[in-house]
């Protein structure tokens, strides 16, 4: 098969896809290295002014802690992690909104739109978008028969996504971009939210066909590292128990598996390293990554 053919190939293995989600909500968790890496962050703006060209409807939910560290850094404020979670107080959530909100959301959008996109960002605050609650940590200590309960500042988790600013957004052929600041409105609080976390919550609201999170690594391993392709709810949860799945890819897993659990068809954990990923996820036969679904 000489060139010309193998990419003729390539666009017949995408045409079903194209047909299966066409009109469909596919929420995009962006992060990782695909975030810093000039080569990716052109990459991966040219998947998402694509998808939407074909009509399907993506919907990003960004990161951005590495930048909030360097601007931390840059100020002389300190950062303190429990349990994963920034501790964040007042003058801390303020530059992580300023990070989140404004630097990096607008770098998103400029590039979507350079590519071809019409890109609109938004914070949890624009429409009421994401109602948030105060998080609070549970730290199990050996002295203690019951989990001892830590404040780690204005952290938050997802009480409610309002989907309507998404969906008039929608209908006008934009992409929403999503920087995941929460906001309480009886007391009028901010809250830094895990972007995970908001990408499940908007995929489900929006009873999106799928949640897509980008990450540093190939997908889940098993015990052997080698990467396992398929997943069903039951059996991540079995992996999480034994220790096969550990640390940091446990709220990630966690999160696909509540998706799938709210009507999300499918939730994958895919290598954000690779250029492209997103389309040779979501438009090629075998995919790249992890794939959870009610039945693997």
């Amino acid at each position: 098969m000489n060139h010309s053919q193998a990419r003729a190939a390539t666009l017949i293995e995408a045409l079903p896809y194209l047909q299966k989600f066409s009109g469909k909500t596919i929420v995009i968790k962006y992060g990782g290295n695909a975030m810093v890496d000039e080569k990716l962050k052109v990459s991966f703006a040219t998947d998402i002014s694509l998808l939407k060209q074909v009509g399907i409807n993506p919907v990003i939910v960004h990161g951005g802690g590495p930048q909030i560290g360097k601007m931390l850094d840059k100020l002389g404020l300190g950062t303190q992690f429990i349990h994963g979670m920034r501790v964040t107080d007042q003058q801390t959530m303020d530059v992580v909104e300023m990070v989140l909100a404004g630097m990096v959301n607008k770098e998103i959008v400029a590039g979507i739109n350079r590519s071809g996109g019409k890109a609109v960002g938004l914070s949890g605050k624009d429409g009421s978008l994401i109602c948030a609650d105060k998080m609070l940590v549970e730290k199990k200590t050996p002295e203690l028969d019951v989990p001892e309960i830590i404040d780690v500042g204005h952290v938050g988790k997802v009480r409610k996504i309002n989907t309507r600013i998404l969906e008039v957004l929608e209908a006008d052929k934009f992409i929403p971009v999503i920087a995941p600041v929460g906001y309480d409105l009886k007391n009028g609080q901010s809250y830094n939210i895990n972007a995970d976390l908001v990408a499940s919550a908007v995929a489900q609201a929006l009873g999106a066909c799928k949640l897509i999170l980008l990450t540093d690594v190939v997908g889940v391993l098993d015990e052997d590292k080698k990467l396992r392709s398929r997943f069903s709810d039951e059996l991540a949860e079995e992996w999480i128990e034994k220790d096969i799945i550990q640390g940091g890819m446990i709220p990630k897993v966690r999160c696909c598996v509540d998706a799938i659990r709210h009507d999300v068809a499918s939730a994958h954990i895919i290598d954000g390293r690779m250029p492209h990923a997103v389309l040779l996820e979501i438009l090629t036969d075998n995919g790249i990554g992890t794939v959870f679904r009610k039945e693997a």
